[in-house]
């Protein structure tokens, strides 16, 4: 645990993490946009995760859903990735043991285990369930929209429980 902190320390104090903890201005920017993109990730996640489960449009095929959703999805995850990076480099030491930040780290792997099986094991052979998915398909959106509600509380909580 100590080359953790050590490592931590050694980020924060980076020219880049020195310049977001000192800036009056640049870390409540950069977590403006994070929390724009999460919402962005989050929303567009919850659309296709809804279809899955069968509570919402579902009279359109998910494939179509997703052909739509997906690239807003990943665009939002990429700036909500590199505006999520710069928070951490600024204070990385107190994140590196901050359990909210832990436990969301652990929801966001898993939420990409999710999405990665589901992917390349559910959704390949869409075309054949597009109007009524499988119990895997509905399982695997029912997942997702847990670990992402998960996400945004635990990392809602981080600004309250870092030191």
């Amino acid at each position: 645990m100590l080359w953790i902190k050590t490592l931590a320390r050694q980020i924060e104090t980076t020219p880049l993490g020195t310049a977001i903890s000192q800036s009056a201005w640049m870390f409540p920017t950069i977590e403006t946009v994070h929390v724009i993109a999460i919402a962005l990730v989050v929303g567009s996640i919850a659309i296709l995760d809804l279809r899955l489960i069968g509570l919402s449009w579902t009279r359109r095929p998910v494939s179509e859903i997703a052909d739509e959703i997906l690239p807003w999805t990943w665009t939002a995850f990429t700036v909500a990735a590199l505006t999520g990076a710069l928070m951490f480099v600024s204070a990385a030491s107190k994140y590196a043991v901050n359990p909210p930040f832990l436990i969301k780290m652990a929801l966001m792997a898993l939420a990409g285990l999710n999405m990665a099986v589901f992917h390349h094991v559910s959704f390949p052979r869409a075309a054949l369930w597009d109007a009524r998915p499988p119990a895997a398909a509905r399982l695997a959106g029912a997942l997702s929209l847990l670990f992402w509600i998960g996400i945004v509380a635990c990392g809602r909580l981080i600004g309250f429980t870092i030191q």
